[in-house]
This record gives C-alpha cells, sequence and structure tokens, in this order.
C-alpha cells in the first residue's frame, strides 16, 4: 500500500516538472535552429552552459565522434563568446535566456522543454560543458552501438558515476588551451573513496565521495557533491529529471547500478571542472549563487577553490583508460562486452 501511495505522488511530481517546462519555455529565445536536420534515428545532446568557450571545442569533438547527430543547447547569457562560437556550428540549435539558473532547477526547466519538443523517440544525451562520457569500448564502439545493445536488452537508460579529475600541484599553474583534451592537464583521480545509499522514493543509488569530499567536505560530507548520474536516456515526452540529471521519473529510469548482482552496464563521466579556469569562476560563482540550492552554505568551498589547492596526494590515482575505471569497479561492462 505504502508503495502505492509512493508511486502516486510520483506520478504527480512528474506532472508538476514537466508543467514547469512548458511554462519556462517563455524563458528562451531561439538564436540559430537547424532542428529540421534531426533524422529519425539520430543521438541528439542537450546542454545548459555559460562562459564555456575554453571547454565547447573538446567537448563538441568528443561527442562528435562519439556519433551525436544534433546539440540541442542553451547560452545562459555568456559573455566570453561562447554564443557566437555555438551560433556558427551546423550541428548546433542554439537558444538564448538571461533569466536564473538556480531558478529553472539549474537548467533542467529549459531542457525539459526542449526535451519534449524534439527528444521524444530519441536516445537523449543530457550533460554539461564539462562533462566527457566514457563507457566500456567507447574508443571503438559507437554511441550507436551501445543504444542499439540497450535497445535490444530492453533498457531505456544507462547510469554512469561523475568522476573528479584534477592535476597535480596548484589548480592555476596547470595550462590549458581551448581544444587540447583536459584530462591531458587534469591526469589524476581519487580511486576508492566513495560511498553510496539507496534512495527509496526514487529507486536510484546515492553516490558521494571522492576529491571534493576529501578536500572540502571531510567535516561535513552530507554536502559533498552528488555523482551518481543517468545521462543517456530513449526519452519519451512524458519523463522529466528531478535533480539534475542525478534522478528521473518515472522511477524505473533510475535503476541502472548493478546493486542486485544483475551485472548492469555503466559508464564515467569524466568531470573537468578543475581546470584552471576554476579558481577565477569560484569567486564569480560565490557572487552570483546561481549554483546550490542553499548557495551560502558553500561560501567555505569557493573561497577553498579561489585559494587554488592542489588537490592531488599520495592516494591519487593517474588516469589512463576506461579499462582502468572497469578494473577499479568505477563503471562495468556488464552484458555489454
Amino acid at each position: 500500500m505504502q508503495d502505492l501511495w509512493t508511486a502516486y505522488k510520483m506520478r504527480l511530481k512528474r506532472r508538476r516538472l514537466l508543467f514547469r517546462a512548458l511554462r519556462k519555455r517563455r524563458q528562451l529565445t531561439p538564436i540559430t535552429d537547424h532542428t529540421n536536420r534531426i533524422s529519425g534515428d539520430a543521438i541528439l545532446a542537450f546542454s545548459t552552459v555559460r562562459n564555456e568557450i575554453i571547454r565547447l571545442p573538446h567537448f563538441l569533438d568528443h561527442y562528435r565522434k562519439l556519433g551525436v547527430q544534433h546539440f540541442l543547447m542553451v547560452d545562459n547569457n555568456s559573455d566570453d563568446g561562447t554564443a557566437e562560437y555555438l551560433a556558427a556550428q551546423p550541428d548546433v540549435s542554439l537558444w538564448h535566456t538571461d533569466h536564473s539558473y538556480k531558478m529553472s532547477r539549474f537548467g533542467v526547466d529549459w531542457l525539459a522543454w526542449l526535451q519534449i519538443k524534439y527528444g521524444h523517440g530519441h536516445w537523449c544525451l543530457t550533460v554539461d560543458a564539462d562533462e566527457i562520457l566514457v563507457y566500456p569500448h567507447h574508443d571503438t564502439r559507437p554511441l550507436a552501438q551501445l543504444t542499439q545493445w540497450l535497445d535490444q536488452a530492453g533498457k531505456q537508460s544507462f547510469g554512469t558515476m561523475m568522476l573528479d579529475m584534477y592535476p597535480k600541484g596548484p589548480l592555476d599553474a596547470q595550462p590549458y588551451s581551448a581544444g587540447q583534451n583536459p584530462f591531458e592537464t587534469l591526469r589524476w583521480f581519487d580511486a576508492d573513496n566513495y560511498h553510496s545509499q539507496m534512495q527509496e522514493g526514487l529507486q536510484n543509488l546515492w553516490i558521494q565521495g571522492g576529491v571534493r569530499e576529501r578536500v572540502f567536505f571531510g567535516d561535513r560530507p552530507e554536502r559533498a557533491p552528488t555523482l551518481n548520474k543517468t545521462p543517456l536516456v530513449k526519452w519519451n515526452k512524458r519523463y522529466a529529471y528531478v535533480s539534475s540529471t542525478h534522478s528521473l521519473l518515472p522511477r524505473h529510469l533510475n535503476q541502472v547500478f548493478d546493486t542486485d548482482g544483475a551485472g548492469k552496464t555503466t559508464g564515467v563521466l569524466l568531470h573537468s571542472k578543475f581546470l584552471h579556469v576554476v579558481v577565477d569562476k569560484s569567486v564569480e560563482e560565490k557572487q552570483r549563487q546561481e549554483h546550490f540550492a542553499n548557495s551560502s552554505l558553500y561560501d567555505a568551498y569557493y573561497d577553498s577553490l579561489a585559494q587554488s589547492p592542489d588537490l592531488w596526494d599520495e592516494t591519487s590515482c593517474e588516469y589512463t583508460d576506461w579499462r582502468q575505471l572497469q578494473t577499479l569497479g568505477l563503471m562495468s561492462g556488464g552484458g555489454w562486452r
């Protein structure tokens, strides 16, 4: 009986989230619209960006090589050339907004409208500009092979853990140029200090830990960033992300990690947050208060980043490839061999 009541509440929540997306669509102004080029079997990527000109060349190159056919992107009032760069890309459809990122559920409401309008029936990848997807065999098998396998297995979603990558030495002492692979600079990660718990209501595995908990939230681990994400979904216009891409409705879409011995296939989102630009951005984001629900509680986090800390220690692991991540248990091949 309790589960029926929970399911009913989740259906109501999903309807409210979809209604929010319908209302927030008025905040979007089209800049370039190439959506008429989207083919019926296209894999689509969705992203909200602000001042990401340094990351975008590698971001687009990586996902094009994986087989993303079209990018649907929302620019949140960039002033560094991001919008102009994206508007010149023939496989990017771009919308602009100067409304609050926080009040749009951190961009989720804007993307939800685009997913309703353009994503239905497509495999849709929802990622930030600092998130680079890797999965077993991604270097030899494009996304279309993975999604075909997921279709054949009757799976509608694909889970990942976000893995914070960092350099050795002070953050602002590690130069990076647009177009370069960021993980030539951010070569290190925490291999094993992660913990998880099941969220019964949404039926998703909540993962925390890693370098941000170790360095910034050791005395309050409950505030460490959430690392579980479900970025790849065979979209239906009735679906809705609840919290970033950490959880979705309907709830069965969140059952992407191996909690029952079923051997589910998962990937990793390599996170390039800690490029040298994070030092200046942290000062700006502390002032903007747009990135956390209770932003003032994270002031010490921003202050620490602004000091350009060295995140490396003797337990840090140097990144090689997806095989290493699979061996460490940070991703799983499952039935995808």
